[in-house]
């Protein structure tokens, strides 16, 4: 799963920015902008190059690993549908390529009243594929929606701590909070929906899950259900029409098939190579030829959750145990092969907000033995753990089609066998995996990665009020480390806010809800007749509307009527 994701073009419109709060946001996104710049290494292969005119025309076909699951935005809650959604909706904020917060739909903004006051004004000119132009009433449906209880989106939480909302003109609107909130410019990078076309529409039942009305860069144009997706550039598009023409979003839930297809020439993009891949069969002359290769330690991290509701897991020293049966490294070295570094939290190694003091359970396996006596669990005559007569048997649930966290599995698996528990695994395809299982919490474990945030505000994942159909489907409850979400989203003061989540931080250590595994490194591979690509702390996808091929390297002509 992931949390938002938000599409960021490389857009220079000066913001204005006051006051001492003011000063504070611009600090902490600029301590992030050195930490992520510091995390990011150079592709083992650069943008293709060239003297070649940027030129409208070809088309972009992407694998995707899992089909999206919903494309309204405040529902979309997986990677896919994020990916996809992001194509077809504006917000008034988004990150440049340097992790710089700066206007987007807004065509400026000031921040006010030592961040109690945000003040927005949006560009002229913004129209709907419709022919609607997008005003301040869509940011103010927009805002109702996301606090309307009968909304079921995991994202309301910064929304609803506004306390008022105004439309101060056609193209204008303020946004007062009663008091100092961090997250508050990152609330309003949030996708903005068409009044006219949502007003009174089941969000569960809508057509425009499928159908989106765009103002973003890309119109959808077909669906064929586990398959493929198909958007074409929108010549509305206020920024300029994309220079590509299609991108085709093809879903192949199996990796190997996925390079076969790269390699093929039936895909210009592969955004996620397996390590295998990436250190075996991307080396090749042939290969380099035709591909630029690109490896950055992800935004994403891997872990092994636990419902809190099983009785399994209720014992904090039945988890503990688990931390130290787990070996990480070995769990990189086989299911990475190399490709990633271990983590004790739900921050990135390497950024301000990561607790560098924290000591991971060191593997040990007669510790975890001895954990898992003193919570009542003993070895029987065959070497099988049980207690009260049962035996400590679960099943480990991940999603189809990414075979790091399948192999992630199997090498748990094998070593909580070491302490006699018996591990099952089910693979489950996405959509399934999300409404069916992880959702209603219909599990007993599961391997999954969250993306990890800018600001490092957690309320959405780990508060306790977000148990029941919330983001923090595991059930976790910690009352102090509520209070210190509350205190960590009230405050500017980035030294202030270190300390509370690193308080936080030791929480999760502590109590072991999550086994945080390891952030695996991003492998990527692109077609090298694509330009216009750079590698950012913010990756390679962000500006990927501004891609474009050189018309004597096109391969494919416009299938548009």
């Amino acid at each position: 799963m992931s949390a938002v994701a938000f599409p960021c073009l490389l857009y220079r419109v000066p913001c204005l920015v006051r006051h001492a709060a003011a000063r504070g946001i611009m600090a902490c996104i600029c301590a992030l902008l050195l930490c992520f710049a510091g995390c990011f290494s150079a592709p083992s292969a650069g943008s293709a190059s060239g003297d070649a005119a940027p030129a409208d025309g070809d088309s972009l076909i992407m694998g995707m690993l899992g089909e999206p699951s919903n494309l309204v935005p405040m529902l979309a809650s997986d990677v896919p549908s994020r990916e996809v959604a992001d194509q077809f909706f504006v917000a008034p904020l988004k990150y440049d390529k340097d992790l710089n917060v700066v206007p987007w739909a807004a065509e400026r903004f000031e921040v006010l009243e030592d961040g109690l006051l945000l003040r927005f004004v949006l560009h002229k000119g913004m129209y709907w594929q419709d022919g609607v132009e997008l005003t301040a009433e869509d940011v103010e449906f927009t805002y109702k929606m996301m606090i309307d209880p009968k909304t079921p989106t995991a994202y309301a939480g910064d929304f609803k701590i506004i306390k008022d909302f105004t439309v101060t003109g056609r193209y204008s609107f303020d946004v007062r909070y009663e008091k100092p909130f961090p997250r508050s410019l990152n609330t309003w990078m949030s996708s903005i929906l068409p009044k006219h076309a949502f007003a009174g529409q089941d969000l569960r039942t809508t057509p425009l899950a499928r159908k989106p009305l765009s103002c973003g860069p890309y119109l959808m144009r077909d669906w064929q259900s586990g398959a493929s997706i198909t958007i074409t550039s929108n010549p509305r598009y206020f920024e300029g029409k994309p220079p590509i023409d299609r991108v085709l979003y093809r879903m192949i839930p199996d990796p190997t098939t996925m390079f076969l297809e790269l390699r093929a020439g039936k895909l210009d993009v592969m955004p996620a190579l397996t390590p295998q891949q990436y250190l075996y069969q991307t080396k090749g002359e042939a290969f380099r030829r035709e591909f630029n290769v690109y490896r950055s330690l992800s935004s994403t991290y891997v872990y092994m959750g636990y419902n809190l509701k099983s009785p399994l897991f209720s014992d904090v020293r039945v988890r503990r145990a688990l931390a130290h049966a787990v070996n990480k490294q070995d769990l990189i070295k086989g299911a990475l092969l190399g490709q990633g570094e271990p983590t004790i939290g739900p921050y990135k190694p390497g950024t301000w907000a990561y607790n560098t003091e924290i000591e991971d359970f060191p593997y040990d396996r007669q510790k975890a033995l001895a954990l898992l006596e003193e919570a009542g669990w003993k070895k029987n005559a065959a070497g099988k753990l049980e207690k009260n007569g049962r035996p400590f048997v679960f099943t480990l649930l991940t999603s189809q089609g990414s075979e790091q966290r399948i192999k992630t599995a199997v090498l748990l698996q094998s070593q909580l066998q070491l302490l006699g528990i018996e591990v099952k695994i089910r693979t489950v395809e996405w959509a399934a995996f999300l409404n069916q299982f992880v959702t209603p919490g219909y599990f007993d474990a599961v391997i999954l990665g969250w993306t990890i945030t800018l600001d490092p505000d957690l309320y959405d994942v780990w508060h306790s009020s977000r148990t029941g159909g919330g983001l923090n489907f595991i059930n976790f409850v910690n009352h102090e480390a509520d209070a210190l979400m509350e205190e960590g989203r009230s405050t500017f003061d980035q030294e202030r806010r270190k300390v509370i989540y690193d308080k936080i931080q030791v929480i999760l250590h502590n109590e072991q809800p999550y086994c945080f595994l390891y952030v695996p490194y991003s492998l990527t591979a692109v077609q090298k007749r694509f330009r216009g690509i750079e590698p950012a702390p913010l990756g390679i996808f962000y500006n990927m509307e501004k891609w474009w091929v050189p018309k004597e390297e096109q391969r494919y002509p416009m299938h548009v009527e």
